[in-house]
């Protein structure tokens, strides 16, 4: 009885082994977008691109953001294995001050959910810096 249930057991691993399950696989170029220092009002889209490395087809369910200053585009449709696909990320850049987000991805991913990230500085050139006009100030003395 005992030889019954270890050929048994060896045999359902053995089928489980065998058995490759077909799943989506998202790979991203990079998960963090630098804006560097931009000014105030310029372009704030930016683009994630990614693939498919998987073996089946990859379909984005949701891609939100953290706050409402940062508006995420998903790809419509599935992205077959192999395929490219991108994410667009709008920053509304007539906001002065550094920028520190994150945009979540839900997937049938292997990895369901991905944290991606965007960083940066926007500035108002047509404002002084304090610490500029105290400098000059100390200079004119």
């Amino acid at each position: 009885m005992k030889k019954i249930v270890a050929i048994l057991c060896v045999a359902f691993i053995s089928f489980g082994a065998m058995a490759q399950e077909k799943v989506a696989k998202i790979e991203f170029k990079t998960d963090v977008i630098d804006y560097g220092t931009i000014e105030k009002g310029s372009d704030g889209v930016r683009i994630f691109e990614f693939t498919n490395t998987g073996n089946a087809p990859l379909i984005i369910s949701n891609v939100k953001s953290t706050c409402g200053c940062t508006v995420p585009k998903k790809p419509k449709g599935p992205i077959l294995p192999g395929e490219t696909g991108e994410i667009e990320v709008k920053y509304d850049t007539k906001r002065v001050n550094p920028i520190r987000k994150t945009i979540t991805v839900t997937s049938n991913a292997e990895t369901p959910t991905v944290a991606l990230k965007i960083k940066g500085l926007v500035i108002d050139p047509s404002k002084t810096n304090v610490l500029e006009k105290t400098k000059k100030s100390v200079m004119e003395q």
